[in-house]
């Protein structure tokens, strides 16, 4: 596949994490194809005790995508439509909420189809188009403390296919306290195996140390040309010497020297202009941005109508993807 957003593994990583299991829903015709992987999961109120479910794109990114096409988009997605909705009501699923992909653009194909909303921009670090792209993408200031960093001694190593993400486990933790993050954004070591066992080969660990302690870690997604960032740590007490800004700094001479074309870094926790992710992350690619689209679909309005009845919940049933969790409004939130 294009990129490992796609692939069933990627699904299977999130499985335990979103609370359901991975499926994936391929449509073929003389027009083309189209691949659908999602997340189908138990909503925890019955109707006449018949279980329904709900589907979602695994934390990330990802959607409906086509993958062939003979030209006429438009009618080979809502064909899929068609089909996906008789395989919705075959196996009961009531609605959905789908987080496209900003790199491979597929909320464009469909945003006649969902209701389709802009989130977010993302961040992207663009090293194809320049010979020195740390000179054309990152801003003077993140140079400047990258050059000061490397003075004073800071060192970094770059491994493909760690084997063992324990010292990295312990670094994340440390960082998502210090941040007062919410429990979702502590992985525990079960995520991590089996992120080695799904993606060794995809996993590539950066580590910063500074006078043989290493002060920061990132974790990592290389799929083909592709660099996704995952996730990162560093100790506090070395901030000065900017350990996050050399692991960025160590990963884009990495891709580039190994024909990557792009590494994309998410967006920020808000869709604010003044989010500080987002501001941090902008230090790393300046030229150019990509567009977060998430869609939502209610594909049985009877049984939504009814299950919402169930949870307690009245008013504006627009759209309550969440209503068996929190009984609140779906977030169209990625966590970054």
């Amino acid at each position: 596949m294009l990129d490992l957003y796609f692939e069933e593994n990627y699904g299977q990583l999130y499985e335990e994490i979103e609370g359901g299991t991975c499926e994936v829903f391929e449509f073929e015709s003389p027009l083309g194809k189209v691949r659908h992987l999602f997340l189908k999961r138990k909503i925890p109120y019955m109707i006449q005790d018949e279980v329904f479910y709900d589907a979602v794109t695994p934390y990330g990114y990802g959607g409906p995508l086509v993958v062939q096409s003979s030209g006429d988009k438009g009618q080979l997605t809502a064909q899929f439509m068609t089909a996906f909705e008789e395989y919705c009501r075959q196996h009961k699923i009531v609605c959905e909420f789908v987080r496209f992909h900003p790199i491979f653009e597929n909320a464009l194909d469909f945003q006649e189809r969902y209701q389709v909303d802009f989130n977010r921009n993302t961040i992207q670090t663009n090293l194809a188009d320049y010979d020195d792209p740390i000179l054309h993408e990152y801003s003077a200031s993140c140079r400047r403390d990258i050059r000061h960093a490397l003075k004073e001694g800071v060192t970094y190593e770059v491994i493909r296919n760690p084997s063992d993400l324990k010292p990295f486990i312990q670094i994340y933790h440390s960082t998502m306290k210090r941040n007062s993050a919410e429990s979702i954004y502590y992985y525990d070591e079960h995520y991590f195996r089996k992120c080695i066992e799904l993606f060794g080969e995809n996993l590539v660990l950066v580590e910063v140390s500074y006078q043989g302690e290493v002060i920061g870690r990132s974790l990592n997604f290389v799929w083909k040309n592709l660099i996704h960032a995952h996730l990162t740590g560093t100790l506090q007490e070395f901030h000065h010497l900017a350990p996050a800004y050399v692991q960025q700094y160590a990963l884009a001479l990495w891709g580039k020297e190994n024909g990557i074309t792009l590494i994309h870094h998410g967006g920020g926790r808000t869709r604010e202009p003044d989010d500080k992710l987002y501001l941090f992350k902008k230090k790393f690619g300046r030229n150019s941005e990509r567009q977060y689209y998430t869609g939502r679909k209610i594909w049985n309005e009877q049984v939504y109508t009814q299950l919402c009845e169930e949870a307690g919940i009245t008013g504006n049933l627009d759209f309550h993807a969440s209503f068996w969790r929190n009984l609140q409004l779906v977030t169209t939130e990625t966590k970054e």
